[in-house]
């Protein structure tokens, strides 16, 4: 059905581009490089709409286009550099002509590539893609690495005495079966084992990492255990403790938890005229973290486990995988790239319900007026970073416009917006400091992290504030 010029409005009055939907002026022609390379990034991240005639910034006025008045001819030409059909119609709107590219998504376990470059959106660029994100869409429709056996051909004496099956019922408060068959059913309905053609019980490589009683009795998962190391200082010149994890990540979340936070520094604290010592960071940030670097990493990559590395002044927490939604997305975004894994660990009580570990972790963070979190990504890693407590006057721009961002974020997240006094509280600051903290906002909205609420009006007294996305 042909498109409107109803439906171009629609469009237009979108609140932002996005990886599916991008406009462009092009008044009187576009380059066609550059025509090629948008429609495989739309086509890699699901398909979309490239309009042009249309200005990619709000309110998006109708410019028109003499871009392409030959739509056969760039129809074909675009299959002959691409390698995919993508049609193109014209749409006259009143305000001047729209040429509409429909591109449609890439097929299942297939990525598109324009001269060798396979292509995706980052914000309002066009970026290669990550190995990471490569990896996953070739992985489609293959065996999910999780699911696959790790141990076969089973007694039923076998399973029980590999799993810590006592530990699974208590973790999902259930009560303990009277007979042996009774336990490998429950197994089996959540799909960690199952009873095999040979007449044995298998153990998926899940039921393995979450429950087993030594990691190192699963050549396959054993190199995926958990790691802590402690350093004295804060560099890794001098190694204290290096311990890897021996038990599965349910069965032995707890007891991970608890050594991690008897590792952890202690801090000097002044309320008051009391003086008071309390730990480098909460235990609800080190609980939330390692349970979030456990669920999204990405088990395709080969000899990399879950860190916990303890420094004098900080804890880095880190996962194999680059995320599946942006750094900067951590508090309102979610998306797991290992849903069984995280279900069961929720179920099991290792971590809260979906998307919600973030926020604690920032609130928390908030609450105690620590730095902000600093969540990055290296090579085929995700890291979360979270100090002790530093005084708001050491903090550097950079420590401050990040602990705005994240204070913006989950105010909106809970329906609430960031104000002038609501990020001196979060700093401790008094009212005198109102300036200090403007100067914090301003820096914040020019590295475009943060913008004003323009529904209040432009009155410095009411003013507002949201994160950039919102």
């Amino acid at each position: 059905m042909p498109t409107t010029p109803e439906q171009i409005d629609l469009l237009r009055a979108a609140p932002r581009e996005h990886q599916r939907l991008e406009f462009k002026e092009a008044n009187n022609q576009y380059d066609t490089r550059k025509l090629s390379e948008y429609c495989v990034a739309l086509a890699n991240e699901g398909g979309g709409k490239l309009l042009l005639g249309i200005a990619d910034k709000a309110p998006r006025p109708v410019t028109g286009s003499k871009a392409f008045p030959d739509l056969v001819d760039i129809e074909g030409k675009l299959f002959t550099w691409i390698g995919f059909r993508v049609d193109v119609e014209e749409v006259m709107h009143p305000d001047g002509r729209v040429v509409v590219f429909h591109i449609p998504s890439r097929p299942r376990g297939t990525a598109y590539h324009f001269h060798g470059k396979y292509l995706m959106r980052s914000g309002e660029e066009l970026v290669p893609m990550s190995e990471d994100r490569l990896r996953g869409i070739f992985a489609e429709g293959q065996p999910d690495w999780l699911e696959e056996p790790s141990k076969s051909q089973l007694a039923a004496q076998d399973v029980v005495e590999l799993l810590d099956t006592q530990t699974y019922f208590e973790l999902r408060k259930l009560a303990y079966p009277t007979t042996q068959i009774g336990v490998l059913e429950r197994l089996e309905q959540d799909h960690l084992i199952e009873y095999d053609s040979a007449g044995g019980f298998t153990i998926r490589r899940l039921g393995a990492l979450l429950l087993a009683k030594r990691l190192s009795d699963f050549s396959d998962v054993s190199r995926k255990a958990s790691r802590v190391v402690v350093y004295n200082g804060t560099s890794k010149v001098n190694t204290k403790l290096d311990q890897p994890g021996g038990r599965g990540y349910a069965t032995g979340f707890e007891n991970m938890v608890q050594f991690v936070m008897a590792q952890l520094p202690q801090n000097e604290v002044i309320e008051g005229a009391l003086r008071r010592e309390q730990k480098l960071v909460p235990e609800i940030v080190i609980r939330e973290l390692i349970a979030n670097a456990l669920i999204h990493q990405d088990f395709s990559i080969t000899g990399a486990s879950v860190m916990v590395e303890i420094y004098d002044d900080r804890i880095e927490i880190s996962n194999p995988g680059e995320p599946m939604v942006p750094v900067e997305r951590f508090i309102d975004g979610y998306q797991s790239r290992n849903e069984r894994l995280a279900d069961l660990m929720r179920r099991m009580g290792a971590c809260e319900e979906k998307s919600s570990g973030i926020d604690k972790v920032v609130n928390s963070v908030e609450a105690f007026q620590l730095p902000a979190p600093d969540f990055t990504t290296t090579h085929n890693r995700t890291v979360a970073v979270v100090f002790g407590h530093r005084q708001f006057e050491t903090m550097n721009r950079a420590d401050r416009t990040r602990a705005c961002y994240q204070h913006a974020a989950l105010k909106h997240v809970m329906r609430e917006h960031m104000t002038n006094r609501s990020l001196r509280e979060r700093f401790g600051l008094g009212e005198e400091k109102s300036a200090v903290v403007s100067q914090v906002i301003a820096a914040t909205i020019e590295e475009g992290l943060v913008k004003a609420d323009d529904t209040v009006g432009e009155s410095k007294r009411f003013a507002r504030y949201l994160p950039f996305w919102a």
